[in-house]
């Protein structure tokens, strides 16, 4: 049995409000419009028939929305507010901010919240390599040697010292990036000179982590940044930090302490649950947790633990990105993306749900009362009342983890057989494309790459990468623009929440060739490869930025210069909005689905959408239709092909 939990605040089950009860006839048809998934579709049904709260449920009833919030013309910055830019002889706020000030005052605190949230998930991983170098984090230790020595390296540390050595003073050089004094950046370096002396003229490359999220914090108080331009400026700059600094350590430093992805398959959809084990969802962002949990539940003692229940072993899943990295690196089956949280739970067949923070909804528990699953939260940072609260640090994970794991096992006998529904035909999917796996199958090099796309057989690549958001149709951004992308001989490289409704939809099997182009099908397929490519969870992108950098190094160029092109078509979140920033920034144009909240100012969406370019050489689109987004960035594949004269 498991030790006594921790005392938890009771919540209610969330149910539909009666009056808007979805009627029996109803339900078919709303699982169609909210959901392009079957595995998905089905469980939404059940959910609708219980009449269990959704996500879905509650942007509903969030309709119509404030147009003023939704332009970026609303303020609550200080107490002489709140304010709203109404027209007339409302066109100024107390304070004396137009419409540009605010829109562009609100959209810096968007990407330092989103900078702030991946930089500190990076910073969290570097701290476990310190205190594991110095033996203080039991079940921690470096499994990449050559990966750390590789890094040690490039921050001029001697390669040659002992492993925990060169651990200890890696983790300390990196953690010194977050507030360093010295003015720059080692991950940046890895771009093309041409690119530095292009950010340096553009006022964009980043001094620290910390330094610019702080200073943005500053800007946007008020009485202090007064010029839309600078706003901007310094969101494209706290975005490098993040992408060139925080979220790059935070990838690197995971392969470093648990694997660099290699390629390999898995199964994904909520199918991928058991009726016959003890079903453990991990959910979240960071992998100190996963990993751990997953270490633990493959105990014989834990598997036993399951069988004297009468369960016949111990299934672990995963949701989001944390999952992503499970996936990457352990070919752990993942359950779904960010939309797919709630429905794991209404299934009725979870035993237990296991957070750290990010994409969490807070409102699981109350999902949870409805069932019989136990939800744990872990970090101090996202403590979910209504939930079991059990702190995991790197010195604590173990014995944590045990105590969560068994707790799950303890609560099998109460799932309730008469209310479970596990969707069938998991899909299958080729997962772990980090840029050294991609290497690995070129034969060592990118140059097979670059050659294809010079060639002509790939006419570009493409980032797809993001959420899911209610206000478009689940996953059908993602797939629609992929489908249309492969067809036209453009190679796709996924992250997050893309990546697995791409998983979903059959495009991670390199079976999905014969959805391609005649070039991309036959690169793909002399590789047996798919035309879609996982590169892991949204902390990730930072692979996509090396692929990019060593791609343009090979070709000579400017990243500005490639054919490549981002897209984000169902992004709802602060970091996506980050993440966007520092591909724009990096030279790397991107595509947004849902429109920003900046239309309350033309001249914040000029700058965005055109005059960026003009600086470095990127800027954004918005297109809510994948369709007609595919035509954008098709045509910009090709501009930059025909520049390059290929």
């Amino acid at each position: 049995m498991a030790d006594e939990l921790p005392e938890i605040i009771s919540v209610e089950c969330l149910r539909v409000p009666l009056a808007k009860k979805t009627k029996p006839e109803e339900i078919d048809q709303k699982a169609e419009e909210r959901a392009l998934d079957r595995a998905t579709k089905e469980v939404l049904k059940k959910t609708m028939r219980e009449g269990t709260d959704t996500v879905w449920d509650r942007y509903e009833r969030q309709q119509p929305p404030c147009k003023y919030c939704s332009e970026g013309i609303s303020c609550q910055r200080c107490a002489m507010g709140p304010c709203r830019l109404m027209g007339g002889d409302r066109t100024r706020g107390v304070c004396g901010a137009d419409a540009d000030l605010m829109v562009a005052r609100n959209l810096l605190d968007t990407i330092a919240t989103g900078a702030a949230s991946h930089s500190d998930h990076g910073r969290e991983v570097v701290e476990t390599l310190l205190k594991a170098a110095r033996g203080e984090a039991k079940g921690y230790s470096v499994k990449d040697e050559e990966k750390m020595r590789r890094l040690a390296k490039e921050y001029g540390i001697d390669p040659g010292l002992s492993i925990d050595k060169a651990a200890e003073m890696l983790a300390l050089a990196m953690l010194e990036e977050f507030g360093t004094i010295k003015g720059e950046m080692q991950m940046p370096k890895r771009a093309p000179d041409t690119n530095i002396a292009l950010w340096k003229s553009a006022g964009i490359l980043p001094r620290s982590i910390d330094r610019e999220v702080v200073e943005a914090m500053h800007r946007v108080h008020m009485g202090v940044g007064m010029d839309y331009h600078g706003f901007l400026v310094h969101g494209v700059k706290t975005s490098m930090a993040d992408g060139w600094g925080g979220s790059m350590m935070g990838t690197e430093i995971s392969d470093v302490m648990f694997g660099t992805p290699t390629i390999q398959r898995s199964k994904v959809n909520l199918g991928v649950l058991k009726h016959d084990e003890v079903n453990i969802s991990l959910h979240g962002h960071n992998p100190i947790l996963s990993e751990m949990i997953v270490k633990v539940a493959a105990l014989p003692e834990m598997v036993q633990a399951a069988k004297d229940v009468g369960a016949n072993g111990i299934n672990i899943v995963g949701l989001c990105c944390t999952g992503n990295e499970l996936l990457m690196r352990k070919g752990i089956p993942q359950a779904g993306n960010h939309l797919d949280q709630e429905l794991v739970i209404t299934t009725g067949a979870l035993e237990a749900m296991i957070v750290d923070y990010q994409c969490i909804f807070p409102t699981l528990s109350n999902t949870a009362a409805c069932y019989h699953t136990k939800l744990f939260s872990t970090s101090p940072k996202a403590v979910i009342t209504g939930g079991y609260y059990m702190e995991i640090t790197p010195e604590n994970a173990f014995e944590q983890s045990r105590r969560m794991v068994q707790a799950a096992i303890d609560n099998y006998p109460n799932r309730m057989k008469e209310r479970v529904l596990i969707p069938d035909r998991p899909v299958e999917a080729m997962v772990g494309f980090s840029v050294e796996a991609i290497k690995n199958a070129l034969g060592g090099s990118l140059k097979p790459l670059l050659d294809a796309v010079l060639s002509g057989k790939i006419r570009g690549c493409a980032g797809i990468v993001g959420c899911n958001n209610p206000h478009i149709k689940h996953d059908y951004g993602h797939v629609t623009l992929a489908k249309e992308l492969i067809k036209r001989d453009v190679l796709c490289v996924e992250t997050g929440c893309s990546s697995i409704a791409c998983a979903k939809a059959g495009l991670l099997q390199p079976e999905a060739i014969d959805q391609a182009g005649k070039g991309l099908k036959e690169v793909c397929g002399s590789l047996g490869i798919p035309p879609v490519l996982h590169m892991g969870s949204c902390v990730d992108n930072s692979r996509i930025l090396n692929l990019v950098a060593e791609l343009a190094r090979l070709a000579n160029v400017r990243i500005d210069q490639l054919p490549v092109v981002g897209a984000a078509p169902e992004w709802y979140s602060p970091k996506a909005v980050a993440i966007g920033s520092y591909f724009v920034g990096s030279g790397v144009s991107v595509c947004l689905g849902p429109m920003p909240h900046i239309g309350g100012s033309a001249n914040v969406v000029k700058m965005l959408t055109d005059d960026l370019e003009g600086a470095i050489n990127a800027k954004f689109w918005v297109e809510a239709n994948p369709k007609n987004a595919v035509a954008l960035m098709y045509d910009h594949i090709e501009t930059k092909r025909k520049a390059l004269g290929i």
